[in-house]
């Protein structure tokens, strides 16, 4: 006989303050398992002592590999990071010094990183890698630096960073007495890129190439003018750095451009390598000096298309695209083989990330397969290479593998295995279905860890952002943690996702949201078809993207029990102007003051008549990318209606509301209170 979950409610405190108040019961007998306690699950307490694992290196003879390793501070509510090392075969596993993002040099004699320094902020490092372990700051910056790389001879760090630009214009008014404290002067405001999220106001600068000496000294800009730069890439002989930018008079405004340059190191000369419409970008070049790969598209209108790899002679001739119809996307940059016969790289497929190898002869080979994230960090010239990795149920560790049998990795790590021992994690499962347009999709369902078929459970329907994501085969704590609180997890990657190829990425194109709608609900039926969800606890949420389509959900169907629009964009109207870029203009067919008929069309706003749902909006207050407006205009028409809402408005917040350790805890938690208090059917209270 099937049984079903009842949710247990219990008195909120008299402040009103919404915690977790909720716990699942069975109206039948308790499972066994759950009686004495054998089954351990994840807690959300828990995610405060996980530590994360990136940028792994191995030095050039192979006996040593340093990482970063992230961690949370709990006293200051934070993200912190620190350097370990560790023998070529995980042995020796330990601490080395504060900082982040170590590069060897070539003779593997030291290390640059990233540190915190003199006189503020981030500073540039290096620490001789000898019994003696003797240390530097090499810089005295007043910005923080970034992408350090060593020059081929080791004797120059590359690095960028912001150089602040002559104010636009002001003024000075008259009359100002001696000693008066007058209100600080506008902020005149000239360019068209402004502000980015997670930055603030960016128009006060440009990012720029320098170069320092390895010993120390004072940092040398090698780029100029008012463009931002690329992080460069030194040529085989050291005379050059290869970067991307736009360094044209209309760059400002250009749309999917940039071009390849070079920079004379010595004589500070700049020439431009490339020269056609649309963007080409992230040069690398060859080991010999003669070539330069890079990664680019002709120009095009398409909401979402993948770029080429090609190659091109030094001098910028010949070019010529050598991955063919491999219509995959690039996750994080080109490595040439040793030996010059072409490039390993990383790509996304089908929610999974694996090695590939484009040879010089043209074609894609890919080297690695599985469900899982695998991430090539870099190897040295005998082939033995690190990365990381992660599966659905356990998260990044330190992997090592040699180039010629890339299948065999070795596991290195286990930083969070003290704080998973011996917890049961939610089964995950991979489903494809059907679609309108006969469109295969790809999904995921997490079941609870103590799952019964015999059971039906309260659903969330997880909807990724972008719109051109992909949700993928990785660890993902949140989502574990709720299934370990009772909750089918469901997350598809709905037409519009990259890792698909290009047509399936721009499906959308100009029908943004809506087919994707046709997808996310196909996906839901096929699960309910299952026969353990309880079809009266279905619910919904999403952020950025996911939060455009978590109100466009509401807004045309009522199946789910509440929802969670997490912050949205809900009037394109509004949003096209206000974000942290004008490059969504041109997303439409028609600017709106030409033609609104589409922007209407597309927003979830205009559709908030039909909402009956119970629909709680989540944004960060400092959200430059889908800022707070959006969040206020639906809030406030679902208030005018008299919808069931609640606007959460998450301090210490760019966009998103978890890059904080506490207000992660608190996403999660405002989420299930949010779901439980609208819960259907019968509550049984205490």
């Amino acid at each position: 006989m099937r049984t079903r979950f009842i949710r247990r409610r219990f008195p909120l405190p008299a402040s009103g303050a919404m915690i977790l108040v909720a716990a699942l019961a069975l109206t039948a007998a308790v499972p066994a398992v759950a009686q004495d306690g054998a089954m351990k699950k994840l807690s959300l307490g828990m995610y405060l002592d996980m530590e994360s694992v990136s940028n792994p290196r191995i030095s050039p003879d192979g006996s040593r590999i340093i990482y970063t390793l992230g961690w949370i501070d709990k006293m200051n509510d934070a993200r912190e990071s620190s350097l370990w090392i560790m023998d070529a075969d995980g042995s020796r596993h330990r601490f080395l010094v504060e900082g982040s993002g170590a590069r060897w040099s070539p003779d593997g004699t030291r290390i640059a990183y990233t540190a915190r320094g003199e006189p503020e902020g981030s500073q540039i490092f290096v620490r001789w890698m000898d019994a003696e372990g003797a240390t530097s700051q090499i810089t005295r910056l007043e910005k923080s630096p970034g992408s350090i790389r060593w020059s081929p001879d080791g004797t120059m760090i590359s690095f960028t960073m912001n150089v602040d630009a002559d104010p636009a214009w002001s003024v000075t008014p008259p009359g100002k007495p001696k000693g008066a404290t007058w209100t600080e002067g506008p902020k005149v405001v000239t360019r068209a890129d402004y502000r980015q999220d997670r930055r603030g106001y960016s128009d006060t600068g440009w990012r720029h190439i320098f170069v320092v000496p390895a010993s120390g000294g004072t940092a040398r800009q090698l780029t100029g003018g008012d463009w931002n730069h690329s992080a460069g890439r030194w040529t085989a002989d050291g005379s050059e750095i290869v970067f991307s930018s736009l360094r044209t008079a209309d760059a400002e405004l250009a749309w999917r451009e940039s071009e390849i340059y070079a920079v004379d190191v010595n004589q500070g000369g700049i020439r431009q390598l490339t020269n056609r419409t649309g963007p080409d970008t992230s040069p690398v070049p060859s080991p010999d000096g003669s070539l330069i790969a890079y990664r680019g598209v002709d120009f095009h209108n398409d909401t979402y298309r993948n770029m080429g790899i090609y190659v091109m002679d030094s001098d910028g001739s010949g070019s010529r695209m050598i991955s063919g119809d491999f219509d995959r996307s690039i996750s994080g940059g080109l490595q040439w083989a040793p030996d010059g016969s072409g490039l390993y790289f990383n790509s996304n497929r089908e929610g999974s990330r694996d090695l590939h190898f484009v040879s010089l002869d043209g074609g894609v080979t890919r080297l690695t397969e599985g469900r899982h994230l695998f991430a090539l960090s870099n190897f040295n010239h005998q082939g033995r290479a690190v990365g990381t990795l992660t599966l659905p149920q356990a998260p990044a560790d330190v992997v090592a593998l040699d180039l010629s049998s890339p299948g065999d990795m070795t596991t290195l790590t286990d930083v969070n295995g003290d704080v998973l021992h011996g917890v049961s994690m939610g089964e995950v499962e991979e489903f494809w279905y059907k679609s309108t347009d006969d469109l295969d999709i790809q999904g995921w369902i997490i079941r609870p860890p103590d799952f019964d078929p015999n059971e039906d459970y309260p659903m969330m329907l997880a909807i990724h952002g972008g719109p051109h994501g992909m949700y993928n085969t990785g660890f993902n704590f949140g989502w574990q943690e709720h299934a370990a609180n009772g909750y089918v997890i469901v997350y598809t990657n709905p037409r519009g996702s990259s890792g698909y190829g290009s047509a399936f990425g721009n499906a959308i194109k100009r029908a943004y949201p809506g087919k994707d709608f046709d997808d996310l609900m196909a996906g839901v039926d096929e699960v309910v078809s299952r026969g353990y969800i309880d079809e009266e606890n279905m619910f919904v949420y999403g952020c950025s993207g996911g939060g455009v389509l978590t109100s466009w959900v509401v807004g045309h169907t009522n199946r789910f029990a509440a929802a969670s629009a997490n912050c949205p964009v809900t009037n394109w109207l509004s949003f096209v102007g206000t974000t942290d870029g004008i490059g969504w203009y041109r997303n439409f067919d028609h600017f709106p003051w030409d033609d609104p008929s589409e922007h209407l069309r597309r927003s979830p706003l205009m559709y908030v008549g039909n909402v009956t749902t119970p629909t709680m909006l989540m944004t960060g207050e400092m959200d430059l990318r889908t800022p707070m407006p959006q969040t206020e205009e639906y809030y406030a028409a679902l208030k005018v209606l008299g919808v069931p809402t609640v606007m959460v408005r998450f301090r210490n917040e760019w966009h998103g509301t978890s890059s904080t350790p506490s207000n992660f805890l608190r996403s999660q938690l405002f989420l299930r209170e949010w779901f439980e208090r609208h819960s259907r059917g019968p509550a049984v209270t205490q």
